[in-house]
Order: structure tokens, then C-alpha cells, then sequence
């Protein structure tokens, strides 16, 4: 005996078909920047603090983390550019940042902890702008401060005997 499928059937079969077969795929690419992203006990060492002191190159607004790039004289004169993490680009804008709160040619003063495989990657706490102004970093490692921006006076707070790089 020989059966006929009429079109509903085949349109079924195919959609099972594309169900079956291509369904996974967006759940993947979904959770894909969630396994991307990391703890900050992970990567980074809180026992290693860092006071970077240099000129912006680079501010990149992406997710997981917004992060930037300094330039970084080291201890033998030579310039060394310096990965630094920030929270993720909402975080900033609701502690108060814009886009072009640090721009290429800055002058910053980051505290920051250095990663744990002493690579040229941080993870800031708060960043002091030429001018004065902190701007808290709002990253997971950083201290929980209400004001994300404001004023320093000529006493910027700043630790003596900090490791400045």
C-alpha cells in the first residue's frame, strides 16, 4: 500500500527538520558571551595593586567590559601599553560616564589589580583624569563608591609607597 503526503505534511516535516538541525544554533550563539565572560577572581589578583600612570590610545565601549588602553613609561624608560578593564558599557553610563570621558591623548592615573599571569592587563578601580576627576570604574574588583564622578582637591588621596608602573 503506498501512502501520499499532502503539502501541510511536507511543511511539518521540514519544519521538524529545520527545528531539529538549526534550533540549537541560536541557543549557542546565545550563551556564547556568557561563557565569554569572567570573574574578576578568575583573571585578576587584588593582592597586586597597580597605579598606571600615562596617555590614552584606545577606548573601547563593547560588552562584557568597556575597556581601554594607556601608554605607560616603565621603570627602564620604555613605553609599555597597558589593557585596562572596566564594567560593562551600562554600568558606566548609569555611574555617570560618557563616551568621551577618556579619549586618545589623556592624561590618566588608573588604580587598578594587574592580571595573575602578570601580563599588561588590568582590571581598574578608578581612573583620575588630568583635571581632577576620579571616575570610578564600576568593575566587579572595585570598591562599591556612590558618586561615580567627582572633584578631588590638590590632595587627590593618592597612597604613598604605591607601585606605579
Amino acid at each position: 500500500m503506498h501512502s501520499h503526503r499532502g503539502p501541510v505534511q511536507h511543511l511539518l516535516t521540514a519544519l521538524v527538520f529545520l527545528l531539529f538541525t538549526c534550533g540549537p544554533v541560536p541557543v549557542w550563539i546565545s550563551i556564547a558571551p556568557a561563557a565569554a565572560h569572567h570573574s574578576f577572581a578568575a583573571e585578576y589578583d587584588a593582592n597586586k595593586p597597580l597605579a598606571l600612570k600615562g596617555v590614552v590610545t584606545k577606548m573601547e565601549w563593547m560588552n562584557p567590559h568597556a575597556r581601554f588602553y594607556v601608554d605607560v613609561t616603565d621603570e627602564t624608560g620604555k613605553i609599555v601599553n597597558w589593557n585596562v578593564e572596566l564594567a560593562s558599557p551600562n554600568v558606566l553610563l548609569r555611574q555617570g560616564w560618557t563616551r568621551d570621558a577618556l579619549k586618545p591623548g589623556d592624561l590618566v592615573l588608573v588604580e587598578a589589580s594587574q592580571a595573575k599571569d602578570g601580563s599588561n592587563l588590568a582590571n581598574a578601580q578608578r581612573v583620575t583624569l588630568s583635571d581632577g576627576r576620579r571616575v570610578f570604574a564600576g568593575s566587579s574588583g572595585g570598591d562599591a563608591i556612590g558618586s561615580a564622578i567627582r572633584k578631588e582637591g590638590p590632595n587627590d588621596g593618592s597612597k604613598d609607597g604605591s607601585k606605579e608602573k
